[in-house]
């Protein structure tokens, strides 16, 4: 592949919107992360167009990167050209029935504005980080709502540059996962919502808050939960139970506040998470006989 090439191509049209060895801890939660080869932010779908194609005529690897909130990077960082939708994709349509949001709305924000609406569909991602377009991918949820409940339809470019248009009854979703065609770019999402009583939905954004506020750690760099829930349990639990709650590897603990979670002490490395959930996988497979499943995306190179 031609990083070099397609920084030359790029340039004339992003300017100081194209990075070269760009670092990702930057762009993370964990604040964690190592270089991408080309970091590039288009606003708009023909400027994301044009980076895809260039990318697919010089075989350049395309990563996506939304909020940072659910993955962790390697160390070594991430080769290729990382896509970043800008402002661009911020923006919403409120509908009679719902709203379409551009991938790079923050979910939490359209949550708190869909109940100044009274309209309701979205409480349970109050506090949930991240953009629209990654809690798509990731089908993100808490307190028994997730994306898959409210998603009406998908937009966004195949890997070619072409405009593709999911609607709902194509969206195939499992637990914490969207299924979508290979080479994909969410660009916007839509969500229907039902209007409700105004008193009622505040209510329920408010019960998601504080529970969010009193299981969740709280000022600490994070990515989320670590690992899916298996069937019937809580991977919190299990970890807890397992005395891992605390445990440490260099500048990486799980929570003393949610087992589940694993902070950055402002030392970690993405190496030193990655050998904490080994470890954790490991320990928990052995004394419970449950395999956990990583939840956060481990993406890039270790070193």
């Amino acid at each position: 592949m031609s990083i070099a090439a397609l920084h030359q191509h790029l340039a004339p049209l992003f300017g100081d919107r194209l990075r070269a060895a760009e670092p990702l801890a930057r762009h993370t939660s964990y604040r964690i992360g190592g270089p991408a080869d080309l970091l590039v932010r288009p606003d708009t779908t023909a400027e994301l167009a044009v980076v895809l194609r260039a990318a697919r005529a010089r075989d350049v690897r395309v990563s996506l990167l939304g909020g940072g909130s659910n993955m962790l990077v390697g160390d070594g960082g991430i080769r290729g050209v990382v896509v970043k939708l800008g402002r661009g994709f911020r923006r919403v349509e409120w509908r009679d029935a719902g709203v379409r949001a551009g991938a790079a709305v923050q979910l939490g924000r359209l949550a708190r504005d869909s109940v100044a609406r009274a309209l309701s569909g979205l409480e349970h991602a109050e506090g949930i980080p991240g953009t629209v377009g990654g809690a798509l991918f990731m089908n993100a949820g808490a307190y028994g709502g997730e994306v898959a409940g409210v998603a009406d339809g998908v937009e966004g470019l195949d890997e070619t540059g072409a405009t593709v248009t999911l609607e709902a009854d194509a969206l195939a979703f499992t637990y914490r996962r969207a299924h979508l065609p290979p080479g994909f770019v969410v660009t916007a999402v839509s969500f229907r919502l039902r209007p409700d009583d105004p008193a009622t939905v505040r209510e329920r954004l408010a019960g998601a808050r504080a529970k969010r506020l009193a299981s969740q750690p709280q000022g600490q760099p994070n990515a989320g939960s670590i690992f899916k829930n298996p069937h019937g349990d809580h991977a919190g639990r299990l970890i807890e139970a397992a005395g891992l709650k605390g445990w440490r590897v260099g500048g990486a603990r799980f929570s003393e506040r949610h087992a589940n979670f694993i902070v950055n002490d402002g030392t970690a490395s993405a190496a030193d998470i990655e050998q904490l959930i080994g470890y954790v996988m490991t320990t928990v497979e052995r004394i419970h006989g449950v395999q956990l499943k990583p939840e956060v995306r481990i993406v890039g190179v270790g070193r």
